[in-house]
């Protein structure tokens, strides 16, 4: 338990809690957004999930640049980040998927709110893995030098 808590400690850094804050302007920017347009395009009668397919794509690209400079300030290289990012947005949008499936689909909850709290979930998922996969620290990816 000591253990965990240390390591809970030192990752709620100053560093780390700036990068959270910026994290979610540019979520909450995005999202909102993207979380009207959805509402606008299914009243009309599109399916929720092809809306949310098509939407989950758009913000991602809009997002992949706002966080890479806002939220990480990463510099290092921008086609192994955009490798990674389409990794990491491949787990959050079948995540997504997979709880407006289960939720409304085959629980029948509104998928008005399915969708809402899977904005939430999805996010937390996507923060953790841009922080350590798609954009960590620079000095993660410099070679260590030998033990010899």
């Amino acid at each position: 338990m000591k253990h965990a808590l240390s390591v809970l400690k030192q990752q709620l850094n100053p560093i780390a809690l700036w990068q959270l804050i910026r994290y979610g302007i540019v979520g909450v920017t995005t999202n909102i957004l993207g979380y009207g347009v959805f509402l606008l395009v299914t009243s009309l009668g599109v399916d929720p999930k092809s809306t949310m397919s098509s939407f989950y794509v758009l913000g991602a690209v809009l997002g992949f640049f706002g966080n890479k400079k806002l939220t990480f300030s990463h510099t290092g290289n921008l086609y192994g980040s955009i490798f990674r990012y389409i990794i990491a947005h491949s787990i959050g949008f079948t995540l997504n998927f997979m709880l407006l499936t289960v939720f409304y689909e085959w629980y029948g909850y509104p998928y008005q709110y399915v969708q809402a709290v899977a904005v939430f979930v999805v996010a937390a998922n996507l923060f953790v893995l841009f922080k350590y996969f798609v954009f960590p620290p620079e000095h993660d990816h410099e070679p260590q030098p030998s033990a010899h």
